[in-house]
């Protein structure tokens, strides 16, 4: 019997999880078919701090979610498990993300220029250890999916998965990203930091694999960021105000989703930044904004994309953020999030089947 088989034949999924494993299950790295790649990164957040912790924090209440799917059959089979952490990439995040926080107090007061010999030289320190973070990711995510494995990243700040993109565009000629975020992301090197977090949307566009981007939720974002949404082709973008607007007017959700599935090519890179849904979800994290999708609408939407036929070939799942005081609310929402949205690529590329 393989250890993949022993492991499945001799965990009860009714009971105790198993202490420190993603979702309590039982498996190691070396024997799942689906790898979690954290990322406590959060260098360039320019508002408040504390996505780091997201990965450690989602992987402690990872054991409270049950693992049954009623829709699923046997979803917890799969097969799913995280890497360990990184202690060179959390100690290089304290480092930079120290740096990166001197200089964006020095601009918000005004950019003194009795300080400008003292903070001339840090965008591009702290853009290297952005690029040397991204390579990380990327050989982190190319190693997985030689080995056939599906991969996504659990940020750490929005700025984190770029390298699996660019490892995924490395195996796929063409593909869309679906984001779902309060944010457009879309802006040029935000307070001089080429792979800031509020510039994702911005490096996905510079991939020439990635073929399209639709962007939903959206409803924070500046003048810059809506006119390249509006002249680029490749961009679709929902904004939340146009989605609630035709809720109210009596479309439904359920045809709404059809309306923004419509925009996506067949295979799909999958973004989810938890700023996305309303703040009640995500009380803590970095950016919160008012307004959002409700837990079932993103669940409804992804659910209906993989029932579309389309491939969810990569995903993440970023800025979620544990309370100050301890509080597990955050993770506890994200932990269900990565649970549903690993299962549902599953089914996607045919790994799961639908019960």
């Amino acid at each position: 019997m393989s250890v993949r088989n022993a492991s499945i034949t001799n965990f009860d999924p009714n009971g105790l999880g198993i202490s420190g494993k993603l979702f309590g299950l039982p498996f190691e790295p070396e024997n799942s078919q689906l790898t979690i790649l954290p990322v406590p990164w959060e260098v360039t957040v320019s508002y408040s701090s504390g996505t780091a912790r997201g990965p450690a924090a989602i992987l402690e209440a990872s054991v409270q979610v049950d693992l049954f799917q009623e829709d699923i059959r046997n979803a917890w089979k799969l097969g799913i498990s995280m890497l360990p952490l990184d202690q060179d990439i959390e100690a290089a995040n304290n480092k930079y993300r120290f740096l990166a926080d001197k200089y964006i107090q020095w601009l918000q007061a005004g950019s003194q220029q009795d300080q400008d010999e003292r903070f001339a030289a840090v965008p591009e320190i702290v853009n290297g250890a952005c690029r040397e973070m991204n390579e990380w990711v990327y050989q982190q995510a190319k190693d997985q999916l030689e080995q056939g494995k599906l991969v996504g990243v659990l940020g750490g700040d929005h700025s984190t998965p770029l390298g699996l993109v660019q490892a995924l565009a490395d195996k796929n000629e063409a593909f869309g990203i679906l984001q779902i975020d309060a944010h457009a992301d879309l802006r040029m090197a935000y307070e001089g930091f080429e792979f800031s977090h509020a510039s994702i949307s911005q490096n996905f566009l510079k991939i020439p694999q990635v073929q399209r981007l639709v962007q939903v939720g959206i409803r924070d974002f500046c003048e810059q960021e809506w006119n390249l949404s509006q002249s680029d082709a490749r961009c679709r973008l929902f904004t939340d105000s146009n989605l609630k607007e035709q809720l109210y007017k009596g479309k439904t959700w359920d045809t709404l989703c059809r309306e923004i599935i419509a925009d996506l090519p067949e295979q799909v890179y999958l973004s989810i930044d938890i700023d996305g849904l309303i703040p009640q979800l995500c009380p803590n994290t970095g950016t919160p904004v008012p307004g959002g999708l409700d837990y079932q609408q993103l669940m409804h939407l992804i659910k209906l994309m993989v029932t579309s036929g389309r491939k969810l070939i990569g995903f993440d799942l970023v800025e979620v953020a544990p309370g100050t005081n301890g509080g597990e609310w955050d993770a506890n929402v994200g932990a269900r999030i990565l649970y549903r949205i690993a299962n549902l690529a599953a089914v996607s590329q045919g790994k799961l089947e639908w019960a």
